[in-house]
């Protein structure tokens, strides 16, 4: 049995090289191989600071009589969701037509041509409740693949069909300001109003959501929510906030930190004006997930290893001073496109309202750190690389569009515009669709709805939107009101789920408030009270960035630069009178 996992990209991947599964990676030569052996794939799909995927590996995918089973029975492919967001995206949503309990670790079950026939989630090894036993799973899907192979390829087509029939886009008209306070409202109104947040249990953060709630001037809902998450168990005594809670109360922590959820609170902390919790996030990013490189990994785990025994969550259960001399849990040092776009624009814009330039240096260090790795042979950029060698996944437009906004955000935090020239470049670039999803036309998920991160589409419009109002021309704010009207149906129909959409929506359903400081004195008053004021869009430049910005294109600094120590203040590129008063800089829009 060949080893096939031990070389990827992935810390997932490798922690299951030593199974006795005969794993392959996402790719046409598993395909190839079951059609060759004729035979279903079982497709595992998880990551690596999942929980219960941790749990079935211990379970069943170590085990030698399931490996057996599987070995005989199937082609077996182990994919890192983080890694192929569409590929996990394609079979969760045909998963969805077998069972409500979507979730992770991923257990789907296709044909040759990779159509999901079956699926499920976690399988215990033997029945618990209404969970059958993996073994009897693998048992039923062999016997019907052996003796009812035309009623599986049915199936497996129906579900394909279907899905491809929902994912047909419902372009709509841009939603207008009372649509967007409207679903502000429905948002608000399902606000937990005794523990803060939203929903029961599991509690997540839906820091999406709470920044559309912050853009659309709703602070009093998202201050409770990251009050009561803020002292909650939800946040370790080092910062940096787990990844959802399992009770209402925010306690009883799922233990995971993920790079995507801290990023997100630290923009959201920031405009909350808590830079106690920023100072907290920062800390965690810089210090825990960082990577040597520069670029930061995506998660750290909820498991590590205490007195010999594999613990979920025991080392964050000891205060931060008993932690010393204790290994701490695994980070996945998978360096994400798009996911180090959240980390790098949040430290950006973090460091220049508080005045922490190594949070800024640490941004355009993982920056170029992306910009330099995350590239095949031919320059195109990747999804992931891993420990400097850039993995074979293809970039998303989520990928891209959060690079690109992370990229603005260090070009006005260090007033360097080759950062916003290189940001254009990457919004400029095309994501391929997954070679293999592409050639067996497998459906792929609808785009638009934002979970725990933008979509694609969100993602792509908050940067043209950023571009536009840099003033890179009117077709970056075209080409953000073509996306939003793509999904903007869906997002108004489903508000909770759609927070970046309508965000982006939001920036275009009124004129931007842009702020433009022409200052030498980077932290002086004017500079404190340009920062302070409540705008779309804040550069604190001296004359000579100033200049640099006008002369690579963005019209928003064109004919700035001849007075050092005023504000122009500016709505939809219409200005008033510079100032030199930081008392007249206007605090509200």
């Amino acid at each position: 049995m060949s080893n096939r996992l031990a070389g990827t990209g992935s810390p997932y991947l490798r922690a299951h090289a030593d199974n006795p599964v005969d794993w392959y990676p996402w790719g046409e030569e598993a395909f190839a191989e079951a059609r060759r052996r004729d035979v279903p794939v079982l497709i595992s799909i998880g990551y690596s600071t999942c929980h219960w995927c941790h749990v079935m590996a211990r379970e069943s995918f170590q085990d030698p009589a399931t490996a057996e089973a599987l070995n005989r029975g199937f082609v077996s492919i182990k994919v890192d969701r983080e890694e192929h967001p569409e590929v996990d995206a394609a079979y969760m949503a045909a998963a969805s037509a077998f069972t409500p309990d979507l979730g992770w670790p991923l257990t789907v079950f296709a044909t040759p041509s990779g159509r999901a026939f079956h699926a499920g989630t976690y399988f215990p090894p033997v029945a618990r409740g209404q969970m059958p036993a993996f073994g009897t799973v693998l048992a039923a899907v062999r016997e019907a693949w052996t003796d009812r192979r035309t009623e599986v390829e049915d199936l497996a087509g129906a579900v394909a069909d279907a899905l491809e029939s929902s994912g047909a886009a419902e372009p709509s008209p841009l939603p207008d300001e009372a649509a967007l306070t409207a679903a502000a409202d429905e948002i608000a109104g399902r606000e937990d109003r005794r523990y803060g947040g939203f929903g029961t249990a599991p509690k997540f953060p839906v820091a999406t959501t709470l920044r559309f709630l912050q853009a659309e001037g709703r602070t009093d809902v998202v201050q409770r929510a990251l009050d009561a998450m803020a002292a909650s168990e939800l946040r370790d005594e080092d910062g940096g906030f787990f990844r959802y809670a399992t009770q209402q109360d925010w306690a009883v922590p799922h233990y995971e930190r993920m790079l995507i959820d801290n990023a997100q609170l630290l923009e959201v902390a920031i405009d909350a004006e808590r830079p106690d919790v920023a100072r907290g996030i920062a800390h965690f990013l810089i210090t825990v997930l960082q990577r040597p490189d520069g670029g930061f990994g995506a998660a750290q785990d909820s498991e590590s290893v205490i007195d010999g025994q594999r613990s979920e969550g025991g080392y964050y259960r000891r205060p931060v001073a008993a932690r010393e001399g204790l290994q701490p849990p695994a980070v996945d040092g998978k360096v994400i496109t798009g996911w180090n776009g959240l980390a790098i624009g949040a430290l950006a814009r973090a460091g220049s309202v508080l005045g922490e330039q190594a949070w800024i240096d640490a941004a355009a260090r993982a920056a170029e750190t992306v910009l330099r790795v995350n590239r095949d042979a031919a320059g195109r950029l990747v999804r992931t690389s891993l420990d400097g060698e850039p993995s074979a996944a293809v970039a998303t437009d989520a990928d891209l569009g959060l690079l690109a906004d992370g990229l603005f955000a260090v070009a006005l935090a260090t007033g360097d515009a080759r950062w916003a020239n290189r940001a254009l470049e990457v919004l400029a670039a095309e994501a391929d669709a997954d070679p293999v999803l592409a050639a067996f036309a497998i459906p792929t998920a609808a785009d638009g709805g934002d979970g725990d991160l933008p979509s694609g589409a969100s993602a792509r419009a908050a940067a043209e939107l950023t571009a536009w109002r840099l003033g890179a021309g009117e077709g970056h704010r075209e080409r953000a009101a073509s996306l939003v009207a793509a999904c903007a149906g869906q997002a108004l129909r489903h508000p909770f789920g759609s927070g970046a959409l309508l965000r982006a929506a939001a920036g275009l359903a009124r004129p931007p408030r842009q702020i433009v400081a022409v200052t030498s004195e980077p932290r002086g008053p004017l500079a404190t009270a340009a920062r302070a004021a409540d705008a779309d869009l804040t550069a604190v430049l001296n004359p000579q960035q100033v200049r640099a910005f006008a002369d690579a294109g963005f019209a928003l600094f064109g004919a700035r630069d001849g007075i050092d120590g005023v504000v122009h203040d500016c709505r939809g590129f219409v200005c008033l009178l510079p100032v030199a008063d930081p008392a007249l800089v206007a605090v509200a829009r």
